[in-house]
């Protein structure tokens, strides 16, 4: 099964619709975004958002980046379409699909790179982050996102995807787990330095910036 046959359930607008009419999703990316927003340099630059989705937090990290440019990519096409027709007036982001497992860009083109909530849906983590490595700028930072799997998290994960109206269209789409903090040390393991680590939502999520050294 190809990462996008994995995900051909979401619909193309999921965190757009989600931030707008469901107060619980509401409240959850709000708390994402005001730890992620702690770590983001107001630098400028290049910025690659691997899974970007619809491009909802694309922007929000684009605003806060002050970035000169940032490219999207995602393995879904509609989502992809969804994300330039919505967001088609910045000229300074773009949105292109493309898979976490061949970042088809050149070596050190990127300031920053992101990858927020995407590393549970790769089929080759340790491939992944080597890639991020290669494209970013020496010096240059990255911001990952996992859910922590803790025994909280597994517990309403399984109710989201059983009950909640919407939950069901992410089924079977974790197929990888950072359980006891795994996701620093597979980011030590390829060469990046870890500056900061974090876990919040009652620890649900996990939150790890590094840096190309």
């Amino acid at each position: 099964m190809t990462a996008e046959q994995l995900h051909e359930q979401v619909p193309p607008n999921w965190y757009y619709q989600s931030v707008r009419d469901d107060p619980l999703q509401r409240y959850w990316h709000k708390r994402r975004f005001e730890e992620v927003g702690k770590l983001i340099e107001p630098t400028g630059g290049k910025i690659l958002d691997i899974g970007c989705a619809d491009g909802m937090f694309s922007k929000v990290i684009f605003d806060k980046a002050k970035a000169d440019e940032l490219i999207g990519i995602d393995v879904l096409k509609s989502s992809i379409t969804w994300a330039n027709h919505h967001w088609g007036k910045n000229k300074k982001m773009k949105f292109m699909v493309g898979d976490a497992h061949r970042l088809n860009f050149e070596n050190e083109s990127f300031d920053a790179a992101f990858s927020l909530e995407v590393l549970e849906h790769v089929f080759e983590p340790e491939e992944v982050l080597r890639g991020v490595k290669r494209v970013l700028k020496k010096g240059g930072y990255a911001i990952f996102l996992v859910p922590s799997d803790s025994l909280l998290f597994r517990t309403i994960w399984f109710f989201w995807l059983k009950f909640y109206p919407r939950g069901w269209v992410w089924r079977d789409t974790h197929i990888q787990t950072y359980r006891n903090s795994y996701l620093p040390k597979v980011c030590k393991k390829v060469g990046f330095k870890v500056e900061k680590e974090k876990k919040f939502n009652l620890e649900m999520l996990h939150l790890v910036k590094v840096r190309k050294v």
